[in-house]
């Protein structure tokens, strides 16, 4: 079983930058796509970006893909969120996940086997 750990939330100032990962037990993400969700107080869980196995093709949510870069580590065993210019309205929790199939990118949750236990952005304008 795999285990997701995610880290890096932490409360900053609008226009910030903050980069949060998302490491995984054994060598899955050697071989699993993973991506970043997000979920607000009082809305549903949000697509943020998705990766590949081997971190060649990344996927983003429209609005977010010119602030945001997903990237795995040299290890492969971590999985990357670089948030720029944050925004108030980019405060959540963002969870990491993991797909078994390497290669689909998605954008839907139901796609992702197994999730970490989330991180806390708070963004303050």
């Amino acid at each position: 079983q795999v285990h997701l750990a995610e880290s890096g939330g932490a409360l900053v100032q609008a226009g910030s930058s903050l980069r949060l990962s998302c490491v995984a037990s054994g060598d899955f993400l050697k071989n699993y796509a993973a991506g970043w969700f997000r979920q607000a107080p009082g809305k549903d869980r949000e697509f943020v970006a998705a990766i590949n196995w081997n971190g060649s093709r990344q996927f983003y949510a429209t609005s977010l893909k010119d602030r945001f870069t997903i990237f795995k580590g040299i290890a492969d065993n971590t999985v990357y969120l670089q948030m720029r210019t944050l925004k108030s309205e980019d405060t959540a929790i963002y969870y990491c996940a993991v797909s078994p199939d390497g290669w689909k990118l998605t954008g839907s949750p139901t796609e992702y086997t197994v999730w970490g236990q989330g991180t806390q952005v708070t963004v303050s304008s």
